[in-house]
């Protein structure tokens, strides 16, 4: 009975001991000291490199006009031509012999025509003399006619086996540079059937093959520098051509750019092109800005009004060296903390000095 009355004794004054004792205070966290950034749209105008090759503005594709066996090549890749120069001929037999039988047709046409003319004349003479009937001279006129019209068509039959047999060479259309060589003698080329290409002389484009995720969307500024890899040759180009589909094979768009001030630069020479993008108002934020909710990118924002922090998920547009750009999820004027991040946590209240971008 005792030991029970000396353990509820020493048990009331533990708890009139413990509810007497101050109460410990709350303690607030300090208020930390951040570098902010006040969001501002600023036009930024970003370069893309690529490599490609220089070749003629224009270039032919060469072949004959009629089918045949090849006798004769007379250039190679890389040989200089003129215009006019013949390249390459046709085994020509066949089309020789249709020219003969042309003008043999046409020298029996104006046999014929002469004849008629002849009977004409006759017929004309009897009939003002009154000796023949109107009937016979007719008749001598329509075959007179008949006869022109025979010799029209073996003079056009003639033009045609001549054109034909001129086409057996196969000629350059202009002054420049063989690049391709598609046939060789012994051959039988068909009509139309590519034989050479050939660079004309004149302006030079370098020719670059874009990846489209760089283009789609997207527009480049005129001006651009393409430089030889061979040498430190630098050319200054402008955008001429982009083409309007993608390369299904490649997933690449073809890009155009006319060289300024190089008709020598040497054909097929690889090179750099490096062209910049027209500028783009966007948000850009350093780095340091970048913090991470829920798996998603995002930054720390401070009310002006209570200069307390909050986390806010953005929406990342593209990564550059140093920053990144904000597609969705700030406003312009918010203030986004750049430093001091790391130990943040909603609810802060924070001190800071509003900082130029």
């Amino acid at each position: 009975m005792g030991q029970l009355t000396t353990g509820f004794i020493l048990g009331f004054s533990m708890a009139w001991l413990a509810a007497c004792a101050p109460k410990e205070e709350t303690r607030q966290k300090d208020t930390r000291h951040v570098e902010t950034v006040a969001v501002q749209a600023v036009p930024v105008s970003e370069t893309i490199s690529t490599t490609g090759e220089i070749r003629a503005r224009i270039q032919s594709d060469l072949s004959f006009r009629v089918s045949g066996r090849i006798i004769a090549r007379l250039v190679d890749v890389g040989d200089r031509v003129k215009a006019g120069q013949i390249l390459a001929r046709l085994d020509a037999q066949e089309q020789k012999a249709d020219l003969q039988v042309a003008l043999a047709n046409l020298q029996s046409a104006e046999a014929q025509q002469t004849q008629a003319r002849q009977a004409f004349d006759r017929q004309q003479s009897l009939f003002a003399a009154g000796v023949t009937k109107r009937a016979a001279l007719d008749d001598a006129r329509e075959a007179l006619l008949t006869t022109r019209a025979t010799v029209q068509s073996a003079q056009a039959q003639l033009d045609t086996a001549r054109d034909t047999l001129g086409q057996t060479d196969l000629k350059a259309d202009a002054n420049g540079i063989i690049t391709a060589r598609n046939a060789e003698v012994g051959q039988v080329a068909q009509a139309a059937q590519l034989v050479f290409t050939l660079a004309h002389d004149g302006p030079r484009d370098a020719v670059i093959n874009a990846d489209e995720s760089a283009l789609i969307g997207r527009e480049l500024e005129d001006v651009a520098k393409v430089r030889l890899l061979s040498g430190k040759d630098e050319f200054r180009a402008k955008v001429r051509e982009v083409s309007p589909t993608i390369d299904t094979t490649t997933g690449t768009i073809r890009v155009k750019l006319a060289l300024e001030d190089a008709p020598d630069a040497p054909l097929g020479s690889a090179v750099i092109a490096t062209a910049r993008y027209k500028p783009e108002a966007v948000i850009e934020l350093p780095w340091s800005a970048m913090a991470s909710y829920a798996g998603r990118t995002a930054v720390w924002l401070v009310d002006t009004k209570t200069s307390v922090v909050s986390l806010h998920p953005v929406e990342v547009a593209a990564y550059t060296s140093g920053r990144f750009s904000v597609q969705s999820g700030l406003s312009i004027g918010d203030i986004v903390v750049s430093n001091g991040t790391k130990f943040l946590s909603d609810g802060d209240v924070v001190s800071y000095e509003r900082t130029a971008r």
